[in-house]
């Protein structure tokens, strides 16, 4: 879904590599997530918590993703992304579990 996507095919061993990092950032990052997660739950009191991530996240993707690719429309989408992040923001709080790696290449098999 990359820009690079169609030129750099990336090998199995940087996929797991990749996972690792992630797992370990999402670690780090898991008070963060947490705080994002509760945002939606309670979106009238937190709103900006939640819009601010969202606006974020979207400027990303446009910033480093093809734009063109029917995948990346569909997070573009307004109305189909929030289950996206809602879902990969579970994944990543999850991660921080011993199993966090194979919980992530499962969710990441399964997109």
């Amino acid at each position: 879904m990359r820009k690079s996507y169609v030129t750099n095919k990336i090998k199995p061993n940087e996929f797991d590599a990749l996972i690792r990092i992630t797992v370990e950032m999402s670690k780090y990052l898991y008070p963060y997530i947490r705080e994002i997660i509760k945002s939606k739950e309670n979106i009238e009191q937190n709103s900006v918590i939640w819009n601010d991530f969202n606006n974020r996240f979207i400027e990303l993707i446009k910033e480093r993703f093809n734009v063109d690719s029917m995948r990346v429309k569909k997070l573009l989408n307004q109305s189909e992304n929030d289950e996206i992040i809602i879902k990969s923001l579970l994944i990543l709080s999850f991660c921080i579990s011993n199993q966090g790696y194979r919980k992530l290449k499962n969710f990441l098999h399964d997109f």
